[in-house]
């Protein structure tokens, strides 16, 4: 019987390894082509397209791509973007929260519910008026109207986030401070969010990488060629260079490496600040 047992144990881990196996590969391969190709000159990847080590690997993609179409002052112009709008989304979003999660006041459930109501409505539908409110504002073809209109889409998921960990904080500490004198502000700046960096890690790479990759919003707005964000560059770099494909995913992985460093700061909090945003508020 425990021969029977142990070998149904067996037989499970090497079922569940191998679906893992098999979903990992399927989402890692994408990843390594695209890294494969951006090695490879244009004659190899004709020749042998599925090769993922390349035979002579060479740098001359990304040299081009870096040097093509003023790529690095769009590069420039989106990590200044996403960096302004990071910054915002994680400060607001957490005075927010916490104040859902440590303040009584009127109509707080219905801003609430309103709130997570907000998140089901898909971004796309609201862009015909966002346009028109950056036309009466005169947001149009700037770097600097990108920045609101990301800070507003991106509030309503990261203030839910937060509230959940804010509510895991015992509120004994705040009423500890309370006694002593500390106002609101002094309680969230040196109580809450000291204790929410897993949290607020997990905000920031939601943040960084939303506002990095947005794509629909910027190519809506943004006309004049010197205020182009990367991904506008690289969707028209592609559509210049349609068959040098080694050029468009060497200039695909350059702008991949703000994120993986962004996530490689934080990670060390992200699945812990997850799993606690996760706590129903």
């Amino acid at each position: 019987m425990m021969v029977v047992q142990r070998w149904r144990r067996i037989t499970d881990y090497v079922i569940r390894y191998a679906i893992l196996a098999v979903v990992g590969t399927v989402m890692i391969y994408p990843f390594l082509y695209m890294l494969s190709t951006s090695f490879k000159s244009r004659s190899w990847i004709l020749n042998d397209p599925l090769q993922l080590i390349p035979k002579d690997p060479t740098f001359a993609n990304y040299v081009t791509a870096l040097g093509a179409n003023h790529f690095g002052l769009f590069f420039l112009n989106s990590a200044m973007v996403s960096i302004a709008s990071t910054f915002l989304i994680v400060f607001a979003s957490s005075m927010m929260a916490y104040g859902f999660s440590r303040f009584d006041f009127p109509g707080k459930r219905f801003f609430f519910i309103a709130i997570v109501v907000g998140l089901t409505i898909p971004t796309m539908m609201l862009i015909i008026p966002q346009f028109l409110l950056a036309r009466d504002l005169h947001l149009l073809n700037t770097l600097q109207g990108l920045v609101p209109f990301y800070v507003g889409s991106s509030l309503g998921f990261n203030t839910f986030l937060l509230s959940g960990f804010f509510e895991s904080i015992p509120r004994e500490l705040d009423e500890a401070m309370l006694v002593d004198g500390a106002s609101a502000w002094r309680r969230y700046w040196n109580l809450v969010i000291p204790l929410a960096k897993p949290a607020l890690a997990t905000c920031t790479i939601f943040a960084f990488l939303g506002t990095w990759d947005e794509y629909a919003w910027a190519l809506t707005t943004l006309n004049d060629p010197n205020v182009r964000t990367l991904p506008i560059a690289i969707a028209l770099f592609q559509g210049e260079h349609s068959t040098s494909w080694g050029l468009v995913f060497a200039a695909s992985m350059i702008a991949m490496v703000p994120v993986f460093i962004v996530y490689i700061v934080f990670q060390r909090h992200f699945v812990a600040g997850l799993a606690a945003g996760a706590v129903k508020s």
